[in-house]
């Protein structure tokens, strides 16, 4: 898969000469939705024997149009997270449009000339509820006027999820509440964390559980705090673990969020290796324990059940 930044105004030369099937979204998280559109852009490039491409942006739209502050925004799945659930769907050319000022002062009929069509495209597929600009004159509905008989254009129906609608939203709120699996069934995948190991308190150790205390990339979602079985990948090799995200409120010294994982049967150092977190289930949500002996029993219960959890889903 390729990826072509494009800054407006783009130029012409940076795009591959060949008709494409386009697909349009933001695509945080590349859910079971997002999958779905890509998938029958897919279904259609194939038929007619053309290229996939997915337009996407350097941020999400809302940083710009919404309350969203870009500083602190995290997302579901950063711009190479998105590369790499987008090339799994045999994605051909992943274009990165900047969220500019220029950009955005495109009128509806500006957007669809000097973009979809400049990008080639032949058919074009989004989400039911896809927008360019004001949804009441910029949606999929009157994308067929502005294609001007230019290209196709196929609207993907939404997914649900427990009767609600799959969405970014949702998934964050699951993660955010414990809900990891129902968090997990509407990405159709495991959700992951990427983040580098750094030096923490050092105090698990002394419990008999050492923990890898990882700094999260600061664009990245994290679930809510809590006790949860995980899978550490380090140096391309995954290992069991369990993971803790929280404030360590049993010592009551930790004054900013700490995500620590105890590695399964693993005594190497790891500082300041690149790791990513797979998180499969939630243990338990965080609790403030009566003294040390408390705390190591909990752990060791964490631990079986952790053990048990691999022991049955390998």
């Amino acid at each position: 898969m390729k990826k072509i930044n494009l800054i407006h105004p783009f130029n012409k030369s940076l795009i591959p000469n060949q008709p494409v099937v386009l697909a349009l979204g933001f695509f945080d998280g590349v859910h079971l939705g997002h999958q779905q559109v890509i998938k029958t852009a897919k279904k259609i490039a194939e038929k007619n024997k053309q290229k996939l491409a997915v337009m996407t942006f350097n941020q999400s739209p809302s940083t710009v149009f919404g309350n969203d502050n870009e500083k602190d925004f995290r997302y579901l799945s950063t711009i190479n997270r998105k590369a790499n659930l987008f090339e799994k769907l045999g994605v051909d050319y992943m274009y990165i449009v900047d969220l500019s000022e220029d950009f955005i002062k495109l009128k509806p009929q500006e957007f669809v000339d000097q973009y979809i069509v400049n990008l080639n495209a032949k058919t074009v597929v989004a989400g039911f509820d896809y927008t360019y600009g004001p949804k009441e004159i910029a949606n999929m509905t009157t994308l067929v006027t502005y294609a001007n008989n230019r290209f196709d254009v196929v609207k993907v129906d939404k997914m649900e999820f427990s009767g609600q609608k799959i969405g970014t939203t949702s998934i964050k709120n699951n993660l955010k509440n414990n809900q990891l699996e129902n968090a997990n069934k509407q990405l159709g995948y495991i959700y992951e964390n990427t983040g580098e190991v750094v030096h923490g308190f050092q105090r698990g150790r002394t419990l008999g559980y050492p923990t890898a205390n990882i700094d999260i990339d600061k664009k990245e979602f994290i679930p809510g705090i809590g006790v949860y079985i995980t899978e550490i990948k380090i140096d391309n090799i995954w290992y069991p673990s369990m993971t803790s995200v929280g404030f360590n409120i049993t010592f009551d010294d930790v004054k900013d969020l700490v995500v620590e994982s105890n590695i399964l049967d693993f005594n190497k150092d790891i500082y300041g290796k690149k790791v990513t977190l797979k998180w499969r289930k939630f243990l338990r949500k965080e609790v403030k324990f009566d003294g040390i002996d408390k705390l190591i029993e909990q752990l060791d219960k964490d631990k079986i059940d952790t053990e048990n959890y691999f022991k049955n889903n390998k």
